[in-house]
C-alpha cells in the first residue's frame, strides 16, 4: 500500500498527495487580479503584450509603447511588506522562509535587470486589486508620462 505522505520534511509534517496536487494547480497566469489588472488597462485604450519572454523576468503585462513592464504579484508569494495577506505557514516554516528569500531576490534582480535597459517596472499588488485601490495610480502613470518612440526593448 502506498503511503499519503511522499515528502518528508524534518521541519514539518510530510506533505500529503492532496496538498501537493493543490500547490501544483496554483497558476502563474491570467489570474484573477491579473485579468482585472488587464481589463482595467484595456478599458482606459492602453494596448499590451502579455508574458514576453524577450523582458527578463517575462513581466505579465508589457507596455511597449510606453516602456512599461508590470508585474502582478500576489502579497503572500512575493511577501508585500505590511500586507496582512502575506502570512507564514505554520508548517514547515524553514522550507517556506527559503522559498520567499528566493522570490524576492528575484523579483529584485528582475527589476534591476529592467530598470538597466530602460524599462520603467511597476508592481501591482493582490492586496490593492482586492480593495479596488489599484487602477486610478496606475492609469495616471499613462497619462502624465510621454510615450517612449521605440516600439522595441534597448
Amino acid at each position: 500500500m502506498a503511503s499519503k505522505h511522499r515528502a518528508l520534511d524534518l521541519d514539518g509534517p510530510p506533505v500529503t498527495d492532496l496538498t501537493r496536487r493543490i500547490m501544483q494547480n496554483v497558476g502563474d497566469r491570467d489570474t484573477t487580479p491579473e485579468l482585472a489588472v488587464r481589463r482595467a488597462l484595456h478599458r482606459a485604450g492602453l494596448r499590451f503584450v502579455l508574458h514576453d519572454r524577450r523582458l527578463p523576468g517575462r513581466p505579465d503585462i508589457v507596455l511597449p509603447r510606453w516602456k512599461t513592464a508590470i508585474f502582478v504579484h500576489g502579497c503572500f508569494w512575493h511577501r508585500h511588506p505590511g500586507c496582512p495577506y502575506a502570512t507564514m505557514p505554520k508548517t514547515r516554516s524553514q522550507f517556506w522562509s527559503e522559498k520567499f528569500e528566493r522570490n524576492v531576490a528575484r523579483d529584485a534582480a528582475n527589476r534591476s535587470e529592467l530598470e538597466a535597459l530602460g524599462w520603467r517596472v511597476v508592481e501591482v499588488w493582490e492586496c490593492d486589486i482586492k480593495k479596488r485601490r489599484f487602477e486610478e495610480p496606475l492609469l495616471s502613470m499613462f497619462r502624465r508620462q510621454p510615450r517612449s518612440r521605440s516600439l522595441t526593448p534597448t
